[in-house]
């Protein structure tokens, strides 16, 4: 992207308050992964124990440091998430009490939109003290590690059994997962997400 995602402005606000305030209309009380003390001014940061290693690090640390058993876990760059699906996901990990429920689409796994239990916090420690950071790799063997097996749904195939109207979103699926890595991509999310603001200047690219 060449600058800091979670700061850039969609609507006139951050991503990073866009995200927030998705979680806290789910009656959260969400905090903010990785060593981003500057962030503080928009909730509670939890730095990393394994600096420098990607969302597995942000992860492993939250689930260290959360009360709870059950965590969903949310990418800053995707303010397409409708709430209905988040409130869906957390009530089926809720009913199942699987250690990881984590979404497919289009047969691809994303799990930095999931729900994880401290469980696996150990696995994950272990695989990020091993150098390794891929976090579906490192999720599916944490549960394995405690007997588990992770909840990998897909959701195409659910919401064709669960019919129209289940996840109520303006957006198409497809807009829901669409992160922002290139100045493309966030003119693009900006747009379909209706908050879309003047296209970025050839400074800011």
């Amino acid at each position: 992207m060449g600058r800091d995602k979670a700061l850039l402005e969609i609507g006139g606000r951050p991503l990073v308050e866009h995200m927030l305030e998705l979680l806290r209309g789910l009656g959260l009380n969400p905090r903010i992964c990785g060593s981003r003390p500057d962030l503080a001014r928009f909730a509670a940061v939890v730095p990393d124990n394994f600096p420098l290693c990607g969302p597995l690090g942000g992860i492993e640390a939250a689930l260290a440091a959360s009360d709870s058993n059950l965590n969903l876990f949310v990418p800053v760059d995707a303010p397409g998430l409708p709430p209905s699906f988040l409130q869906w996901m957390i009530e089926r990990a809720g009913r199942g009490g699987a250690v990881a429920t984590i979404p497919h689409f289009r047969d691809r796994p994303q799990p930095l939109c999931a729900i994880y239990s401290r469980q696996l916090r150990q696995g994950l420690e272990r695989f990020l003290s091993a150098g390794n950071y891929k976090v579906i790799t490192a999720v599916r063997e944490a549960a394995a590690s405690v007997g588990e097996v992770a909840d990998e749904f897909n959701m195409e195939s659910v919401a064709a059994t669960l019919g129209p109207g289940v996840w109520p979103s303006h957006l198409r699926m497809t807009s829901w997962f669409g992160n922002v890595n290139t100045p493309e991509d966030y003119e693009s999310i900006a747009a379909v997400t209706g908050k879309a603001r003047h296209p970025l200047s050839e400074e800011e690219r």
